[in-house]
């Protein structure tokens, strides 16, 4: 079951350009990690550190800065990279981590995830789609 923070932040993207990929009317996750950073972004919006409308701004910026890099057909498209970006730049502008500290944290984490064997595909709702236990 959703918050009513995370029922907002969701639906709020919901028929947007920033729209997260569903399968089935689910949130749809690749990799372990984008559950993680979707799961992120939601609770340290809800926790006041960002506001919600921020993080959707530099998410719509990032995707729009790859589709103007990119062909729209280019393979390379992951919805969640851009997310990752748009949460990357918006920690370092709001002094929540410093670029050093994030890089250093991501590729720790990064290699955990590939030696757990932890990047199966799962399509999730309620409190598991935001990360939650």
């Amino acid at each position: 079951m959703q918050t009513r923070f995370e029922h907002f932040a969701v639906t709020s993207m919901l028929g947007q350009g920033d729209s997260p990929p569903r399968l089935d009317g689910k949130l749809c996750f690749s990799e372990a990690w984008e559950r993680q950073a979707f799961g992120v972004a939601l609770a340290l919006s809800k926790n006041g550190h960002f506001d919600w409308e921020d993080f959707r701004q530099k998410l719509i910026a990032a995707i729009g800065d790859w589709e103007r890099s990119h062909s729209l057909d280019d393979p390379s498209w992951s919805y969640y990279e851009r997310w990752l970006t748009a949460l990357e730049q918006l920690l370092v502008e709001e002094q929540i981590v410093t670029r050093e500290e994030l890089t250093a944290r991501l590729s720790s984490d990064r290699d955990t995830v590939t030696a757990a064997g932890l990047d199966e595909q799962a399509c999730l709702t309620g409190p598991a789609a935001t990360g939650a236990p």
